[in-house]
């Protein structure tokens, strides 16, 4: 058993960084100087607080880790893993090297030397072993330091969300007492200097963060250069942004309990729930009051003494005191709660999440009875009802379909206050940002308008860029050709120093930055006979009372290019199912070629893929019998290239794994790919790459996804799920859009 697996049957819940870290720490090449049981395995293993691991079996497991570490490193008295021995190796034969001087003196006079016959005795020289060894030993340590930089990248995020409930992390980054405390003050965002890691990752240098209050930014950038860890840092003010700002950020589904839809929106206020609470503590004190002041005068009435009456007196006036302080108060937090427009939160909770796909009675529901999907609508809708000075949201079209996408983008485009949001999908960009932010080699760059300005703006600042570099480095070659020419001449040499010395004054001239090209290329299909793939008069529930589908009637062959549109739960997965057989027909029949293969790109796909090994052996695992150069190849032509395709599964962004899935998708060579949802992860260039791939390709194509453009230019036909009906919709996705903002389609959510 490896030490791996020694902790993992200890620690059952340790998160995949850590054991990733910990297999990286045990593997050959490792430096013999480490001590990793001391300083990593037995304080990791005495930290759990919830199952505490016993001492005895510390110490046990402690011991087994040292041995296998010993054994490994060679401490043990046996050769280091790999065969390495310690020390130098000795010569066969000892070495005269004055015979070895004389004798190559000798060589050199008297012979002819061969100069190829040099190159190829120095080439064979080299101990191929040694260096097998030494690449072996640098790969093994760059996947320690990936393995590392995850591990360090998630202690961060565990020590970033800390457990903390949403009301104490809400209440940590917007205090109860900032509440009205803006009035007055700019809320424009303007940061200089910034610099953030991610682990041992560097993200920014330097870097310049501008957002204007009222501005809708979209921040884009390559998968893995730390887009979603700027909105972290940023939600947790890790970025100094001024406190009278409030923050909101959308990053996870709302926990399921028995609480309604409704009151799910209404409590992700706190501000609103705490002085509302307030409010009505301060009532039920004031009324309390009274009735005491009244007791008192009823008192004072009958009172006798002078001494019992001036007693009486200094009581009602402290009462007096004590109401006076509680009505002022009471004052102030309804002058807040007017200020945040508290009285109007259960009409515009009720708002949103009608436009969001939620029914009154859908809003009546327990929040536990809602999928993953509309759970992360909750999430969305509770942010839009906080009413922030800065939203930040990540990614919100993957968690929408394209009924609730086309509400969101409506909606925001009349947001108030300002928005910064991390997106892929480029309508959803054109439609609400007003300025686009690129986040590339650790720097921020600024683009008025949406993406399709930014796109067109970003094109001709390169080519500027290109003129300007190429204009300055022919200025350089004439000034260093009249210099080679003249420097030596006696009447030309001052002339030669003038022009060395403004050589040197010129500063350093670096060539633009290149956009990497990315391509995915699948193979060409061979052809067979129709049909391929049919489903005639199909029936399908999960319930057998409950029919999802009726009546579905749809022909799959090598030229289709269909694209399923609808709401969530209406439908559109469970017809991929079908056509796949991972569902039987409740009536109607499934027909399938029996030659044909399909490939199917599961919308939760990288839940199948193994990440703690590397691409190249998951490919191998998968498809054995090629190369390793070969199966590198392949990834290569899905952007997975170098080093990338050597780093552990688990470390890779989430459009890595996506692009590792399409190559393992191409290596089953097939006739029709069924995608549903292929863009979530994807970047854009791999969104742009995936898009010319599948045009150029001869197979057929059905798929699922919420982006408009990705529908617009894969798709030749639209099907539309809903009603229990799929059926062909007559126009294209944008004409689809324009009906559910006017209201003239529904959704539903699905219910677990």
């Amino acid at each position: 058993m490896s030490v791996t697996q020694l902790v993992q049957k200890a620690l059952p819940n340790l998160d995949f960084p850590v054991l990733s870290y910990i297999d990286s720490l045990f593997r050959p090449g490792a430096d013999p100087e480490d001590q990793p049981v001391s300083t990593f395995i037995r304080p990791l293993l005495a930290s759990e607080s919830v199952h505490p691991v016993p001492p005895a079996e510390v110490d046990r497991i402690c011991a087994e880790a040292q041995a296998a570490w010993d054994k490994l490193t060679g401490a043990d008295g046996t050769a280091a893993a790999g065969g390495a021995t310690k020390g130098p190796a000795k010569l066969d034969q000892a070495l005269d090297m004055k015979r070895q001087e004389l004798k190559s003196r000798k060589q050199a006079v008297t012979q002819v030397v061969d100069i190829a016959s040099v190159v190829k005795a120095r080439e064979t020289q080299v101990n191929l072993k040694a260096l097998e060894k030494a690449e072996a030993k640098l790969k093994s340590k760059l996947e320690k330091r990936n393995a590392k930089s995850l591990y360090e990248g998630s202690k961060l995020m565990e020590a970033q969300n800390n457990k903390k409930s949403y009301e104490e992390l809400f209440l940590e980054v917007n205090p109860l007492n900032a509440v009205g405390q803006s009035k007055g003050k700019s809320k424009d965002i303007q940061l200089e200097n910034i610099d953030l890691n991610f682990g041992s990752h560097r993200i920014l240098s330097s870097a310049t963060l501008t957002l204007p209050y009222g501005r809708r930014a979209g921040l884009i950038g390559r998968n893995g250069v730390g887009k979603s860890t700027l909105l972290r840092a940023m939600a947790l003010r890790e970025v100094p942004i001024p406190q009278h700002i409030s923050i909101l950020y959308v990053q996870q589904e709302v926990i399921g309990d028995d609480t309604p839809a409704l009151d799910s929106v209404l409590q992700a206020d706190v501000h609103r729930t705490r002085l509302m609470a307030e409010e009505k503590e301060l009532n039920e004190q004031i009324g309390v009051l009274e009735k005491e002041g009244e007791d008192l005068a009823k008192r004072g009435a009958g009172a006798g003494g002078e001494e019992d009456r001036a007693a009486l007196h200094a009581e009602v006036r402290k009462a007096e005191r004590k109401k006076d302080d509680a009505m002022a108060r009471l004052g102030e937090v309804q002058r807040l709660l007017i200020d945040i427009d508290a009285d109007s939160g259960p009409s515009r909770a009720a708002e949103l999440l009608a436009g969001l796909g939620f029914t009154k009675e859908d809003q009546d529901m327990p929040t536990r009875a809602f999928s993953g999907g509309w759970r992360m609508r909750l999430s969305l809708a509770r942010a839009l009802f906080c009413k922030p000075d800065l939203l930040l949201l990540d990614e919100p079209s993957n968690n929408l379909d394209l009924n609730a996408l086309a509400w969101l983008e409506d909606y925001l485009q009349t947001w108030p206050s300002t928005l910064f949001v991390v997106s892929h999908d480029r309508s959803f960009l054109n439609a609400v940002a007003t300025d686009i932010i690129h986040q590339h080699a650790e720097r921020l760059d600024y683009y008025k308008g949406n993406f399709a300005q930014f796109y067109a703006t970003k094109s001709e600042r390169a080519k500027q860029q290109r003129r300007e570099y190429e204009s300055q480095l022919q200025y350089r070659q004439h000034l260093q050709a009249f210099i080679d020419r003249w420097r030596y001449n006696a009447n030309r040499a001052a002339q030669a120093q003038s022009k060395i010395k403004i050589l040197e004054k010129l500063p350093e001239l670096t060539p633009p930055e290149e956009d990497d090209i990315v391509t995915f290329k699948f193979p060409e299909t061979d052809k067979i006979s129709p049909p391929l793939l049919q489903l005639a008069d199909v029936d399908f529930g999960y319930h057998k009372d409950r029919m999802l589908l009726k009546g579905v009637n749809i022909d799959v062959g090598l030229d289709s290019r269909i694209g399923l549109i609808g709401a969530n739960g209406a439908g559109k997965s469970t017809l991929l199912k079908l056509l796949i057989g991972e569902l039987q027909p409740v009536r109607g029949q499934q027909t399938r070629n029996g030659r044909l293969r399909i490939a199917y790109f599961a919308q939760h796909h990288i839940d199948s893929l193994d990440l703690t090994v590397n691409s190249v052996t998951y490919l191998q695992r998968m498809f054995p019998g090629m190369t390793e150069q070969q199966y590198r190849q392949h990834l290569g032509a899905f952007g997975i290239t170098g080093m990338t395709s050597l780093q552990l599964i688990g470390t890779l962004s989430g459009g890595q794994k996506s692009r590792v899935s399409f190559a393992v998708l191409s290596m089953q060579r097939p006739h029709i790919l069924i995608l549903d949802e292929p863009t979530n992860h994807l970047d854009l260039e791999g969104l742009d790459a995936l898009m010319d791939a599948l045009n150029q390709w001869n197979g057929g194509v059905i798929l699922v996804s919420h982006d408009s453009l990705f529908i617009h230019t894969v798709c030749k036909e639209l099907w539309v799920c809903g009603e229990q009906k799929a059926q062909k919709f007559y126009g294209d996705v944008d004409e689809y859009k324009s009906l559910i903002v006017n209201g003239k389609q529904t959704m539903r959510p699905t219910q677990v």
